[in-house]
């Protein structure tokens, strides 16, 4: 196949979306657009990164910064460990690096939550390593480019895909290069649906689109089922505000705040109550509310919630929980995305 590269670059530059880490791609702005964009789309995450480095402007601020606030900057954005590895790595670059991300490929690869795609990313972008940057975009521009039907999500297919993309590569652009593919596969060769070949510059040489089988690329493997899990909430405010649980250190959502809860277990209003007053906590008296259904789905769970509400008098707080005013909600305590259905009436 011909090189891609210079028809690709001439789209890139006349197409490409203006964002904030393109117009100024310091290693640190790239590094952080990168993780948030994994599983969140540019809209989403454009206003998170904006007010991310408003408040934490370097690594040496990300390093330093207080648990609770570097989990509400990224309340609302999900897969938290993505944030906890950042500060560790951020810790380690400053501890190693002088506080900036070194310009070598493997070094990058060996940080915290870095994987080869960010590596690539951040290594050819910000330092113009010629390096491949090969995710999900990418891989499907290349399937159907060459009509493949690997499996991209087996090892070597993708080993195989990546010596294609490096294979078109300009050296001395790889940054623009990584960037084009990826855009392309983002605003034209696009997932879940039929590409638009009639923008694509790439179509006079797409032996997808010549043999008419680019809506069935590219071929993944199938996932494997949720498996469902049963929740129970108990939402209880007090005058002093709602009392929150925090989560193990370790395990889903681990660290982060959530309404007291008990996973794997479907309980009955009588149920909840006594578990409560187990926990030291005065409900006699008091009279339950159901809450709504809610269903909140994760990578390999499938939560399904249901449980009460329920007006407290004022009291202490059990081991491990806090009273959290509407105030502090807002401004202190991370509420997980798991919960967005009772958000409304907590806040």
């Amino acid at each position: 196949m011909e090189n891609i590269s210079p028809a690709l670059l001439e789209w890139f530059y006349q197409n490409r979306r203006i964002l904030p880490f393109r117009e100024d791609p310091t290693p640190y702005h790239v590094w952080l657009s990168e993780i948030m964009l994994q599983q969140t789309r540019v809209a989403a995450a454009l206003p998170y990164y904006e007010r991310f480095l408003a408040a934490l402007p370097d690594i040496p601020a990300l390093a330093a910064c207080e648990e609770e606030k570097l989990h509400k900057l990224w309340e609302g954005l999900g897969y938290y460990s993505r944030v906890r590895n950042l500060q560790k790595a951020a810790k380690i670059v400053c501890a190693q690096y002088g506080g900036q991300l070194p310009a070598d490929y493997d070094a990058l690869r060996a940080l915290p939550g870095i994987g080869d795609y960010t590596a690539g990313a951040v290594a050819s972008i910000s330092f113009g390593i010629p390096v491949p940057a090969v995710d999900g975009n990418v891989l499907r521009v290349f399937s159907r480019l060459y009509n493949d039907p690997g499996v991209i999500t087996e090892p070597a297919v993708k080993k195989a895909f990546t010596a294609r993309v490096m294979e078109h590569q300009p050296p001395e652009k790889a940054g623009d290069y990584n960037q084009a593919l990826m855009e392309l596969g983002a605003l034209v060769c696009v997932p879940n649906g039929a590409p638009l070949c009639e923008q694509c510059p790439l179509a006079h040489l797409c032996a997808a689109r010549a043999a008419g089988t680019a809506p069935e690329l590219p071929q993944k493997a199938k996932p494997k089922p949720r498996r469902i899990q049963p929740v129970t909430l108990a939402l209880l405010e007090s005058p002093e505000g709602f009392l929150l649980q925090q989560r193990p250190e370790k395990g889903l959502l681990a660290g982060l705040w959530q309404p007291v809860l008990w996973e794997n277990e479907s309980l009955s209003a009588e149920e909840t109550l006594a578990r409560l007053q187990a926990m030291g906590l005065d409900v006699r008296g008091t009279r339950p509310e159901a809450l709504p259904a809610a269903k909140h789905i994760f990578s390999h769970i499938e939560w399904h919630m249901g449980g009460i509400a329920l007006r407290l008098p004022a009291q202490a707080a059990p081991a491990g929980c806090v009273w959290a005013s509407r105030e502090a909600l807002k401004t202190t305590y991370t509420l997980p995305g798991a919960f967005k259905a009772y958000r409304k009436r907590m806040l």
